[in-house]
């Protein structure tokens, strides 16, 4: 086994049934990692997909040493928490592969761009220095009755928890997800419970964030699955599922990069 340098990032890509998708995406991963100085690890998690997905993946592999493939149980959770586990970057960075937030946004994350310290780091499409483009007013609106219900049940401080773009220092990521159970869209919410439960600091970043015309959330049918497991987090908390309370958590509110 051969000594490679330790990647800075580990990006994690949950991927089902999305042929269409991450070859676009994928070529503009490669593109910027290899713009880098520092390594990058890209890891693709296909999970159940019926299409193309790991063939496409598995082809970017070969090219792209520094990308690897792994497969999970179907649901966008298990997938992040199989890449979370296997991730060897610095910091390991979840990622939609719609790249609704431009890849070119991902230094934020990191030093010295990002120059708080952090345990979790949330990308925000709230507050100053955030953007959102061509999304429908339907959606926003939803989204933000869901992150009030978000504030209220689970997660306090934060305006904006469900973006698919947050970053987790490794050691922090191996304890959060070890005790994860959602394994579909709530997921995320469930992660920031645990570490503000475990006394982590969470910080938000303002980022540029784009619509996805072919997104795959119903609005309507996901929030109210949302909600139901909103309840089950918080239950969870009360019986210890997740484990003791430790000091609480710090919340930072969003800041910008100067």
């Amino acid at each position: 086994m051969t000594n490679q340098p330790e990647p800075i990032v580990s990006i994690i890509i949950p991927a089902y049934n999305e042929e269409v998708r991450l070859p676009r995406s994928l070529k503009q991963i490669v593109e910027f990692a290899q713009g880098q100085s520092e390594p990058i690890e890209v890891l693709v998690v296909e999970n159940g997909s019926r299409d193309r997905t790991t063939e496409i993946a598995e082809a970017f592999a070969v090219q792209y040493p520094f990308i690897r493939v792994l497969h999970s149980a179907k649901g966008k959770g298990v997938a992040v928490q199989a890449g979370m586990m296997a991730g060897q970057g610095r910091y390991l960075f979840m990622c939609d592969s719609d790249l609704s937030m431009p890849i070119t946004e991902l230094p934020k994350f990191l030093p010295p761009l990002c120059y708080q310290d952090y345990d979790v780091a949330i990308g925000s499409r709230e507050g100053p220095g955030a953007h959102r483009y061509n999304e429908p007013g339907y959606r926003h609106l939803m989204g933000r009755v869901f992150n009030l219900v978000v504030r209220v049940l689970a997660v306090p401080g934060f305006q904006d928890t469900q973006c698919g773009f947050k970053s987790f220092r490794r050691e922090v990521a191996r304890e959060v997800f070890a005790e994860q159970t959602m394994t579909g869209w709530s997921f995320d919410v469930e992660a920031l419970y645990i570490a503000l439960r475990r006394g982590y600091r969470v910080v938000a970043i303002p980022i540029d964030w784009y619509a996805d015309d072919d997104s795959k959330i119903d609005p309507v049918r996901d929030t109210l699955h949302m909600v139901r497991d909103l309840l089950r987090i918080r239950i969870n908390g009360w019986r210890g599922v997740y484990g003791a309370r430790r000091n609480k958590g710090q919340l930072v509110g969003t800041h910008g990069n100067t």
